[in-house]
């Protein structure tokens, strides 16, 4: 355990960034298996409803540094060409 101020206080917001970031992250990963289910389910319309939403959360978790813009920006692109194929 931390024994300066500045270190206790540091732990204790780093619990929180932590607990936010997993939030985020969770939220994103159910969102891209919710995509990905209805693809392979062939539900195409329903997926392209859903894939607007996966792209909000992978542009809002990049620009918070949760995840690395270019993983957003490869993930976006692949997801839009599997539905451009499926189309």
């Amino acid at each position: 355990m931390p024994k300066r101020k500045a270190a206790v206080k540091r732990l204790r917001v780093d619990k929180k960034r932590h607990a936010k970031n997993v939030r985020i992250k969770r939220e994103l990963k159910t969102a891209i298996k919710k995509f990905l289910s209805l693809f392979s389910s062939k539900q195409i319309e329903e997926a392209k409803k859903t894939l607007g939403r996966v792209y909000s959360l992978l542009d809002k978790a990049a620009k918070k540094n949760i995840i690395h813009p270019n993983t957003a920006s490869r993930k976006k692109a692949r997801f839009a060409r599997k539905i451009s194929k499926a189309a």
